[in-house]
């Protein structure tokens, strides 16, 4: 599919203490869409995730490692991640968010990017909360901050998203080209809210692609109090700026 659309796609792959995952979740995408290539970007894992990157790349052409130090927040991973494939010579068309945990099956890899390709997204979601979607394993109070949380920023900040917090995603290259990346202030999962408010703010079109969300069955969440915080305060911050 993606030699006959001429979509060249990269998968950012943030790890910080994946090692348990990585091995098979590059598997996976890989098995999945073989065309794809993937970048981890590792904040210096203490756990030798990004050794392990590192032997994966040296033995797979498709896979590239960028490691940085210390462990930076979500936000400033991607934001490097973009910058890292927006300048690689391969000319890579779209960009894909995505989380190292299975959480993200990458069967959706291939439906995201048609949206794109195909249906005139210039972002695709995948998103949990369209028909169709929906999460698995995650116990009531996890779903009542993830809906809780998207509702709030929905109407605060008047997004026509139905998951605002959604980290599974498919940019066409221009979208990114077009935006600020380096303005993006939020570390944590509400970069997430303020990267699709810039989108929608830009004029760019969004569609909604439904995923079920699955929770991770092994390593340990990043998800803080902290984050959700910071992402609470965004949304007012955002709003009040405009």
């Amino acid at each position: 599919m993606t030699a006959d659309s001429g979509a060249r796609p990269l998968v950012l792959l943030p790890t910080y203490n994946e090692r348990e995952n990585l091995d098979a979740i590059l598997d996976a995408i890989l098995a999945a869409e073989p065309d794809f290539h993937v970048l981890v970007i590792d904040d210096g894992s203490p756990d030798g995730t990004g050794e392990l990157a590192d032997r994966r790349a040296a033995a797979d052409e498709r896979v590239f490692v960028l490691h940085r130090s210390g462990k930076q927040g979500l936000g400033k991973a991607y934001v490097a991640g973009f910058d890292w494939g927006l300048g690689h010579a391969r000319g890579y068309t779209h960009l894909f968010e995505m989380d190292a945990d299975f959480s993200h099956d990458p069967r959706y890899l291939g439906p995201l990017l048609r949206a794109c390709t195909e249906g005139g997204a210039d972002l695709a979601i995948g998103s949990r909360y369209v028909p169709g979607g929906g999460t698995r394993g995650w116990p009531w109070h996890r779903q009542l901050l993830s809906r809780g949380g998207g509702l709030y920023a929905r109407t605060i900040l008047g997004l026509p998203i139905h998951d605002p917090t959604a980290g599974f995603i498919c940019f066409s290259r221009h979208v990114l080209e077009a935006l600020d990346l380096h303005a993006l202030a939020t570390r944590g999962y509400g970069f997430q809210i303020e990267l699709k408010y810039r989108v929608v703010r830009a004029g760019f079109r969004v569609l909604e692609i439904p995923i079920v969300f699955v929770e991770r069955e092994r390593g340990q969440s990043k998800m803080s109090g902290k984050i959700a915080a910071e992402a609470l305060l965004k949304v007012v911050e955002l709003r009040v700026r405009g």
